[in-house]
């Protein structure tokens, strides 16, 4: 009886411990359940509007689903092809078949328009061989289609259609790139009449630079300014930096084309001052889009810093200066460090932002200042080639990436430097 009585307090003991321990669990996942719940609708809205909406243009990228799915027999059988010699009486046969189905219809349209873009010449062959099938009784149909064209007896033409009969292609990555396949299928340098997309990406990200630079020459001392004076002067220069934001960017550009002009505001203060006696030429060439570019993104550069300025306590510099350093060192050893982080965030979204511009280049500029964003709308919205402006939407998506990995790694060290200080 005394054991028992000794082992009961042990066992409630154990019992009210592992019932604890139950309910504690369940409060945390009744916990982790509400905290999902508040924020499901902010994941769901971010996976809708920005996840999948990435995803299928990156998928666009190298999607090639036309050629596959107007010719799906030819295609399998073409798979398996070792594509040095013509292929066999079976390919001839289906690709017959499968033309004389689809003849007429949007599906041959849409895979003659995609190889077409590839090889100039292709759709006409595609169509001139539709209207020549189905093959005439007691005709076979590697004659028939030989008939139709020649091009399909040399085995080149079936490489072509080889290379494109699979359901994801690279084509539109390498064309962004200047590069093509030859007829072997190795990757080479595209022709000087084609290979146009490098010099745009190096132009893209030069203006970007430029901009960015500008940008930082000018709002590093206005948000120094801003920082540094009282409440009062410094929300005035606030609201400054905040106006341009209450105008349309359509409604600032069209009014620096009408200051910038030939006939001007700016060209008629210039000569009236004496500076030229002629109008320069300010707009429609790389200055009035420079000159458009820093003005609508200046705001972004300053406000990231000034938010960082402000939390710089005066004391460091006061200290620095009454211990002898002299201003313009105690500036850059002691200031300019703690602002970095805002110099960092400021560059890298004007810079972002500038990559993307469509709007004022292709006001203010001449053809040789068009941006990648040009490309992509002229893409999407006259020839309707989704490949390639999804292509090259994806080369600046990446290059974003790995922007925004070098930033945070610059950050990341910069915050172990200070902590380790």
């Amino acid at each position: 009886m005394s054991k028992l009585s000794a082992t009961m307090p042990a066992a409630l003991a154990s019992e009210n411990t592992v019932s604890l321990k139950r309910q504690l669990g369940r409060a945390e996942r009744m916990k982790k359940l509400k905290y999902g719940a508040l924020i499901a609708p902010l994941a769901i809205f971010l996976l809708l509007t920005f996840v999948w909406p990435i995803s299928a243009l990156l998928k666009r990228s190298v999607d090639n689903p036309e050629v596959i799915g107007a010719l799906p027999a030819t295609s399998a059988l073409l798979s398996d092809w070792n594509g040095e010699n013509a292929p066999d009486a079976l390919v001839f046969a289906a690709f017959a078949r499968e033309m004389g189905e689809i003849k007429g219809t949007p599906v041959l349209a849409g895979a003659a328009k995609r190889l077409n873009m590839e090889q100039p010449g292709f759709r006409s062959l595609m169509m001139k061989t539709a209207r020549a099938m189905p093959p005439a009784e007691g005709v076979s149909p590697r004659d028939a289609l030989i008939e139709a064209d020649e091009r399909w007896a040399d085995p080149a033409t079936w490489r072509f259609l080889a290379r494109n009969a699979t359901p994801y292609t690279g084509r539109y990555l390498l064309a962004s790139v200047d590069r093509t396949y030859d007829e072997q299928g190795q990757i080479v340098r595209a022709g000087d009449d084609q290979a146009i997309y490098v010099d745009v990406l190096k132009r893209t990200f030069g203006m970007s630079a430029i901009v960015t630079a500008f940008c930082l020459l000018l709002g590093f001392p206005l948000a120094y300014l801003m920082a540094t004076q009282p409440p009062k002067i410094a929300n005035t220069l606030m609201i400054f930096v905040l106006l341009p934001f209450w105008t349309s960017v359509l409604v600032r550009v069209a009014a620096w084309i009408v200051l910038l002009q030939t006939q001007g505001l700016v060209n008629q203060a210039l000569m009236a001052l004496g500076v030229t006696d002629h109008p320069l030429q300010l707009v429609f060439n790389s200055t009035g889009v420079y000159i458009a570019m820093v003005h609508i993104l200046l705001p972004f550069m300053i406000l990231p810093m000034y938010s960082v300025m402000k939390g710089i306590s005066p004391t460091y510099m006061r200290a620095a200066l009454s211990l002898g350093c002299p201003p313009f060192k105690s500036f850059w050893k002691i200031y300019f460090p703690q602002a970095l982080p805002g110099v960092s965030a400021g560059a890298l979204l004007v810079f972002i932002l500038c990559m993307g511009y469509y709007i004022t280049p292709a006001l203010l500029g001449s053809p040789k200042e068009q941006m990648a964003s040009y490309f992509v709308a002229f893409y999407t919205n006259q020839t309707i080639n989704w490949g390639m402006a999804a292509a090259l939407s994806a080369i600046l998506f990446v290059a974003t990436l790995i922007l925004y990995m070098v930033y945070t790694r610059l950050t990341g060290q910069q915050d172990a430097a200070s902590k380790a200080r």
